[in-house]
C-alpha cells in the first residue's frame, strides 16, 4: 500500500497519467460533462466489443458512459477463457448481457474453423472438468476442418530431455513443411524458455521469445527508431547504415543468452532485416525514408514479419494461432501454479489457461511434462491434475508417475571459483568457473582453434556460429580444457544434444593441443 501511495505521489508531482488513470478520467469526463458525452455519442452509434470475458470494472464503466441509455452493443467472448481475474477482469458482464439487455439476439458460437477435430475433441474434455461452470459458459465446440493427427503427450525424466525432444519433433515437422513462424512452444511462466531455446539453438532452428506487447511498442525499438532518425548523414547501403546505428544501441553480431536479451536482440535485427526488404523494393531509399516507412508502420501496427518458432507464455499467446503448438512443463506446482494450489477459483483459471493453450493449435498439438528438473535428478514432480483422463488409458504416459512425493528438500551445493573458492553468483561466472576478478588462464592458441572449427562447423551447418557454441562458451573451454565428456558437460550452456554433435571434435581439440584449419 505504501508503495502505491508512492507511486500515485510521484505520477501525480509529474503530472503524468498511466493506462488506468487515462480510462478513470474518460468516466469521469462522460459522466459529468453532458456536453462531451453527447459529442461522443453523436460519433460513435454502435459498438462491439471483443474479448469480453476479459473486461474490468472500469473497462465496463468508461462503455457504460459512452453508450448512455442506448443499446447498439455487440459483445463477442468465450467465459471458458476468462484469465485476467488477477488484473480484475471477470466474466460476469458476458454471462448478464442478456438479462441487461432481454431483447438481445444470442448468437452461440459452436463451430470451430481453426482447428482439426482431434484438437478441438481434447479442447472439450479438457473444460468439461471445470468446477463452478455457469450455464453460460457450457459450450461444446463442433470441429469443422478436415481429420488430422491425434494429440501427443509425453513424459520424460527430465526438463533438458523434454526439450530435447521437443526441438527434435520441430526439426521433424520443419523437414515436413511446416514453417517455423507456424509453430509454437508455451509455456506458463517465462523462466521455462531457456531450456527450449538452448534445445533448439543446438539444432539450428530460429526462435522468437515473445511476450505481450506490440513490436513498436517495445522499449528497444522506440529507442532504436530514436536513434535511427537523429543518425544525420551516413556512407554506404541503407542495410549497412542501419545496423550500424542500431550497433548503438545493443544490436552485436551474435545473439546474447537469456530470454528478454535475446527478444531485445531480436527486434534489432528485424529492424535490419526490414531495411534489406525496404531496400530492394525502393533502391532510391534512404535512411530519412526508412524512419518515414517505419513511423507509418507504427502508425498501422504492421511489424517486420521474422521467420522462427515461437516461445510464449500462455498468456501472451491469448488470440494467437499456430499449426503446431508445443504445451511443456505441464506438472502439479506449474501447471495449476504452485501460488492457486488451496484456491479453487485460482485452480479453475489455470485450467482455462490451459483451455487456451490447447485451443491456439490448428492441427498438431503436443502436451509433455517432466518428472525432475535438472538431467538426472531425483523424479518428485507429478504430471498436471489437468491431464487425468485426458491421455489415454493405453498411452505408456497414462501410467501415475512413481515420485507423486517429493522427497526432503536437499541442499544444493553452490558453485564455487577454482581460483579463490568464492560462491558464484553470475551466470557468466558460473560458466567460467571463476569470478570476474579473479585472473584467467585461457589458452590462447586453443581458443583460436575452437574458433577457427567452430566457424567451418558453422558453415557446414549453415547457421550463425552462435548456435555451435557462443563465445563464452569458447573461452570456458579455453580456461578449463576438459578432457572427457564429463567435464565438457559440466560446462554450462553444453548439454547431452551438444555433447553428441560437438564433442568428438572439442575434446579432441582439447587434447591435441595444436591448431586447427578450417576448411
Amino acid at each position: 500500500m505504501k508503495l502505491y501511495a508512492m507511486y500515485e505521489q510521484l505520477k501525480n508531482e509529474a503530472q503524468l497519467l498511466d493506462f488506468d488513470d487515462l480510462l478513470l478520467y474518460t468516466a469521469g469526463a462522460l459522466e459529468d460533462n453532458a456536453e462531451v458525452a453527447q459529442e461522443f455519442r453523436d460519433r460513435y452509434r454502435c459498438f462491439v466489443v471483443d474479448e469480453y470475458q476479459d473486461v474490468t470494472p472500469l473497462q465496463q464503466r468508461v462503455l457504460d458512459a459512452w453508450l448512455g441509455g442506448r443499446d447498439d452493443l455487440t459483445v463477442v467472448g468465450d467465459a471458458n477463457q476468462t484469465i485476467y481475474s488477477f488484473a480484475g477482469a471477470s466474466p460476469q458482464p458476458l454471462l448478464n448481457f442478456p438479462r441487461r439487455f432481454p431483447e438481445a439476439v444470442v448468437v452461440r458460437l459452436e463451430r470451430d474453423y481453426r482447428s482439426t477435430p482431434q484438437v478441438v475433441a481434447l479442447a472439450n474434455d479438457v473444460i468439461k472438468w471445470a468446477r463452478g461452470r455457469p450455464a453460460g459458459s457450457r459450450l461444446q465446440l463442433i470441429g469443422q476442418r478436415p481429420e488430422g493427427p491425434l494429440p501427443r503427450f509425453h513424459e520424460f525424466d527430465d526438463e533438458p530431455a523434454e526439450a530435447d525432444s521437443v526441438a527434435r519433433r520441430i526439426k521433424t515437422l520443419l523437414d515436413e513443411g511446416v514453417a517455423a513462424s507456424e509453430m509454437a512452444i508455451l509455456y506458463r511462466v517465462n523462466a521455462q524458455s531457456e531450456v527450449y531455446e538452448q534445445a533448439l539453438a543446438s539444432l539450428g532452428i530460429p526462435y522468437l521469445v515473445r511476450g505481450g506487447e506490440r513490436f513498436f511498442e517495445r522499449a528497444e525499438v522506440r529507442q532504436a527508431m530514436i536513434a535511427l532518425r537523429s543518425a544525420g548523414d551516413l556512407e554506404g547501403s541503407l542495410p549497412e547504415v542501419v545496423r550500424s546505428v542500431l550497433g548503438r544501441v545493443g544490436l552485436t553480431d551474435e545473439p546474447p543468452t537469456g530470454g528478454s536479451a535475446r527478444e531485445r536482440w531480436e527486434s534489432l535485427l528485424a529492424l535490419v532485416e526490414l531495411a534489406e526488404e525496404f531496400a530492394v523494393t525502393v533502391p532510391e531509399a534512404d535512411l530519412p525514408r526508412f524512419c518515414a516507412e517505419l513511423d507509418v508502420r507504427a502508425e498501422t501496427q504492421h511489424p517486420p514479419t521474422v521467420e522462427g518458432v515461437t516461445l510464449a507464455s500462455l498468456h501472451a499467446s491469448k488470440g494467437l494461432e499456430w499449426d503446431a503448438v508445443f504445451l511443456v512443463g505441464l506438472v502439479e506446482g506449474t501447471m495449476p501454479i504452485q501460488y492457486a494450489d488451496g484456491d479453487e477459483a485460482k485452480v479453475e483459471e489455470e485450467r482455462r489457461l490451459l483451455y487456451v493453450g490447447v485451443t491456439r493449435a490448428r492441427e498438431h498439438l503436443w502436451l509433455s511434462w517432466a518428472l525432475s528438473r535438472a538431467a538426472g535428478g531425483r523424479k518428485y514432480r507429478r504430471r498436471s491434475r489437468f491431464l487425468y483422463g485426458l491421455v489415454p488409458e493405453n498411452h505408456p504416459a497414462a501410467r501415475v508417475s512413481g515420485g507423486a512425493q517429493r522427497p526432503p528438500l536437499m541442499k544444493k551445493e553452490k558453485p564455487t571459483c577454482r581460483v579463490c573458492a568464492s560462491t558464484l553468483v553470475e551466470a557468466q561466472s558460473v560458466k567460467l568457473g571463476r569470478c570476474r576478478t579473479c585472473p584467467s588462464d585461457v589458452d590462447e592458441e586453443l581458443l583460436e582453434s575452437l574458433r577457427q572449427w567452430r566457424a567451418g562447423r558453422a558453415r557446414e551447418l549453415k547457421v550463425p556460429a552462435y548456435v555451435v557454441f557462443t563465445d563464452a562458451t569458447l573461452m570456458a573451454i579455453a580456461e578449463q580444457r576438459p578432457t572427457d565428456s564429463a567435464g565438457l558437460v559440466a560446462i554450462s550452456g553444453i548439454g547431452a544434444s551438444k555433447l553428441d554433435k560437438f564433442g568428438d571434435d572439442v575434446l579432441g581439440l582439447v587434447r591435441a593441443g595444436v591448431g586447427y584449419s578450417a576448411t
